[in-house]
């Protein structure tokens, strides 16, 4: 089988559900841009995935990945994902640049074998539960109100994005669980907003409220800085989210004690390959890893890993607005059809493209 064409197609909408990160830093535009890579093979069958970027990854496209795809066999996937390696080192892509051409290779070769993505990978359960992974809200009264729509919505899990300031977000995480009680697991995300000194202040607050992990309150520029907070901390440490480098990185994380659970996902980690690798590393350590953020590529990292426990899906708005892969109780199933499962209609997108190649 060989790759005989190489397409992207770039949609823009507007935004339906605006949100902010911490005070006030913006959280989404107000227009939305996502660019479908798709992978076109003599064998009749299509590779599709995904990124949230527009003219960046077209030109990406245009220059380095399609004169690098075309004629290669897209069942070769480890020996691509090596050479998109190479190809980095002078280029320096985005993180999520890895996991868009890997993702497709992996749509196009459970395509071939006729099998969910998740099933080829070995596949460890059929479904999996979410947990409600929050935007920042205004206030703690807003943010009790929209934990008790999550909680009525059949979550029983709970993720906080908050300010950004340590003893703030300490209150509110300590407020949240006297509100839900003991029986709701809740997390906190840090996403990288603290320096070493607020991050131990806000973690021990976090364990006197007996919150499951303290996600990335860090930059993870530091291994030093993250392997003191370990060791001074009870709380799981939930590290090496948006850190370069995939399993080779995580691996530093592991090897200094810097690491209680690590993040692991097809956008920050290489696409499925590299998302594989960072499970069975920390695997290999009886460790957690995690896997961040949403979509069909996570859905099914999430059912064919076994060291990681639920699927983050972002609750947006107040009222709050759910993925329609929720289920009753908060559950997520797997995909049925073969590939990623991705719901293509080419015609309309060729269509609506703002820009393609």
């Amino acid at each position: 089988m060989k790759i005989i064409a190489v397409h992207a197609y770039t949609i823009r909408s507007q935004t339906k559900h605006m949100f902010v990160w911490r005070q006030g830093l913006p959280g989404s535009d107000t227009t939305t841009e996502q660019t479908w890579l798709r992978l076109v093979t003599d064998g009749g069958i299509e590779g599709w995935s995904r990124t949230p970027r527009g003219a960046l990854a077209l030109d990406l496209v245009e220059r380095r990945l399609k004169p690098w795809l075309l004629g290669r066999d897209p069942l070769m996937k480890e020996r691509l994902w090596h050479e998109l390696w190479e190809i980095d080192r002078i280029e320096e892509f985005p993180m999520y640049v890895m996991g868009w051409v890997d993702s497709a290779l992996w749509d196009i070769t459970a395509k071939a074998a006729q099998l969910p993505l998740y099933q080829l990978l070995g596949g460890y359960r059929h479904e999996i539960e979410a947990y409600a992974s929050t935007v920042t809200y205004a206030t703690t009264e807003e943010y009790l109100d929209v934990a008790d729509q999550c909680l009525a919505r059949g979550f029983r899990a709970i993720k906080l994005h908050a300010w950004g300031d340590a003893r703030k977000d300490a209150a509110l995480c300590t407020a949240l669980r006297q509100h839900v009680g003991p029986g709701i697991a809740l997390m906190y995300d840090g996403s990288a907003g603290f320096d070493p000194y607020e991050s131990l202040y806000l973690g021990r607050a976090l364990e006197a409220a007996d919150y499951l992990w303290y996600e990335e309150p860090m930059r993870e520029f530091s291994i030093n800085a993250y392997r003191r907070l370990c060791a001074q901390l009870d709380i799981p440490v939930l590290t090496a989210e948006t850190s370069d480098g995939c399993h080779y990185n995580v691996a530093d994380f592991i090897a200094q004690e810097a690491a209680d659970m690590v993040r692991t996902s097809s956008d920050y980690k290489g696409g499925i390959t590299g998302a594989l690798r960072v499970a069975h590393l920390a695997d290999s350590f009886q460790l957690s890893a995690e896997v961040h953020g949403m979509g069909v590529e996570n859905i099914h990292l999430c059912l064919a890993i076994r060291n990681n426990h639920y699927y983050e899906t972002l609750v947006m708005a107040n009222p709050i607005v759910v993925e329609p892969c929720i289920g009753p109780n908060a559950m997520v199933q797997a995909p049925a059809g073969p590939g990623l499962g991705h719901d293509i209609n080419l015609k309309a997108m060729q269509k609506t493209a703002v820009a393609k190649l």
